[in-house]
This record gives C-alpha cells, structure tokens and sequence, in this order.
C-alpha cells in the first residue's frame, strides 16, 4: 500500500467516467476541474472501459480496497455495468450518481458488484430541486432512489449540498431519511473556493448545532473527524443517519484524505482542491499507470493549514513551500 509523506495510505480511488451530466446544478465543480461539461454524445477523450479497468488493475496491486465511480453523471456510460463487473475482487464498488437512471438498471448494477450508492438530491420540493438542478426530473430521481432500494442497495445516501438555495429544506430532509427506512443523509458543506460565488456559503457550525439538538445519538467518527446524527426511533437501527461533510478550512478533514482522484480523461489528481498536479497516464499501459500513481501519492500535500495558509489580512494563499512540487 502506497503511502504519502504525511502518513496518508491510499486505500480508495474516485474515478469520474465523464464530465457529462444530464443536469446543470448550480453548485457544481466537476470533481474540482470546473463546469467543463459539453454536449451529452461520449466523447473521445474519456477512459475507455479497458483503460478504467486497467487503471484498477493497477490500483489493487497496491492495495486500494475501494473505487467509487462519480462524473459528471458516471450512469450516461452504457458501459458502467461491464467496468463495475470487470473490477478486481474484493474492491468495494460505489457509485454517486443523480439517480435519473436508476430505474431499470439498478438491478444489473447490483449483479454486477455495485454495493452502495449515493444519490443527489438536494431538496424535496420540485420547484426548488429545478432552481438547483436546472432539470425537471424531480419524479425521476425519486423512482431512481426507489429502484435503488428494491434492487437492495441499501441503505442509499441521499447527498445534499448545504448553501444558500437549500438550507431551508434540511429539516425536511432529516425527516425524511427518519421516516423512510433504507435511507440515510450526506450534507455536504458548499465549496466557494471550487465553484465561486462565496455569498452562498453558510455557516456549517449552524446545521451541526441544529443536529446536535434534534439527535437521539451522536456518533464521533475518525475518518475524516466526521459526526454522524440519528434522528427519530427508539433505537439506532430505526432512527435516520445524517452525515455532515464539512471540509472547507478544516485540516482534520485533510489529514485523514486516503483516496486519489481520476479524471475522465485519465489524469490522476491527488487533492479535489488541486488542478495544478494532474499527471496523465500517457497510453494507459500498466507501466504507466503504476509509475503516475506513485508519483501522484508521493506528491500530495496537505491542503488547509499547511498547503493552504492565512496571510496577513486572513485570505488563504499558497504555502510557498509547496509551490511547483
């Protein structure tokens, strides 16, 4: 198993199968790359299916245990359910997707090997789901996180990314994932340093306080400093998991990051915060690949704290240090 300087092994990969999605979300940074998105048709320079599974291949000779495929919107790949089949044991396989497609295919998906999933949804409202999504595929999403569940991806997370536009709307989420069972909830703090638009960020400490009152349980976990709230039931297994992701100026959060990035077009990327460090991995032979991953794990850095410092007038910049590395 690979390990960084700072003691970070590598243990996953988030691989992005396309920069194509069906939707528009307001929010979106396109794991970090920017809103690059162009027309739905596939496009020459994504991963071909033996290029991600040779890429996994690769990945498991160095120990990664888990690969969880993202976009865009990963599901536009007629092929996902041949690369989660073609993906070496015993990688766990997940997958986040917006859920439009999920009826109908969810079933293969799990006989291929997919084990869990992450759909996005960040209102209960149509209305505010399209101001947010730009779509009008409400109702689909809702038939995807059904066909999720009767295909026995459960529990399915329900991803909400917490700004402006969807704050009101966390309670009635929360009570939503309490009441439905197989459900579980991811608020994801909103990224202005990814997506711009810095007057859409909230104060995450808010919803962490607003949780702590409404839990039943509070659960501290390790891997990335996270708390986990339960909400409703008599006991943990009957009460809704609501999750919060809180990684903007947060070190602790950095510190435990063990995953590596892959972009569509077959560049690795070894922080979400970082574009100045994608390393192609030329024409995807195996040598290649090993010799781009070791050179991706071996220069990581640390983000909030030590990449990213305060200056003088509290704006964080680059730590000079780690410039051109």
């Amino acid at each position: 198993m690979l390990a960084d300087e700072f003691g970070r092994e590598v243990t996953g990969v988030r691989i992005s199968l396309t920069d194509r999605c069906n939707f528009d979300c307001v929010y979106c940074h396109n794991e970090g790359l920017g809103d690059t998105r162009g027309p739905m048709e596939p496009q020459d320079d994504e991963m071909s299916t033996d290029d991600v599974v040779r890429f996994l291949e690769v990945a498991a000779e160095f120990d990664v245990d888990a690969v969880k495929f993202t976009g865009g919107e990963p599901m536009l790949r007629q092929d996902l359910e041949e690369i989660i089949e073609r993906t070496p044991d015993p990688m766990e396989v997940s997958l986040t997707t917006n859920g439009t497609f999920l009826p109908g295919r969810a079933p293969d998906l799990v006989e291929a090997g997919l084990e869990r999933v992450n759909v996005s949804q960040d209102a209960l409202d149509p209305e505010a789901f399209a101001e947010v999504t730009q779509s009008g595929a409400y109702e689909k999403v809702i038939e995807g996180v059904d066909a999720a569940l009767e295909a026995g991806l459960d529990p399915v997370k329900l991803n909400m990314v917490v700004f402006e536009h969807t704050a009101g709307y966390v309670p009635e989420m929360v009570d939503h994932v309490a009441e439905n069972d197989g459900l579980q909830l991811q608020l994801i703090e909103y990224m202005p340093e990814l997506t711009g638009k810095p007057e859409w960020a909230i104060d995450i400490d808010r919803v962490h306080g607003w949780l702590e009152e409404q839990a039943e349980w509070v659960e501290h976990r390790e891997m990335h400093d996270r708390k986990r709230y339960w909400v409703g039931g008599e006991n943990q297994s009957e009460a809704g998991m609501v999750e919060i992701v809180d990684p903007v100026e947060n070190p602790t959060f950095c510190a435990n990051c063990h995953r590596v990035r892959v972009t569509h077009d077959g560049h690795l990327k070894g922080c979400l915060n970082r574009n100045d460090d994608l390393r192609p991995m030329g024409e995807m032979t195996k040598p290649e690949i090993r010799d781009a991953f070791r050179e991706t794990v071996a220069n990581r850095v640390p983000y909030y704290g030590e990449y990213m410092v305060r200056n003088d007038e509290g704006e964080w910049e680059f730590n000079e240090e780690y410039i051109g590395v």
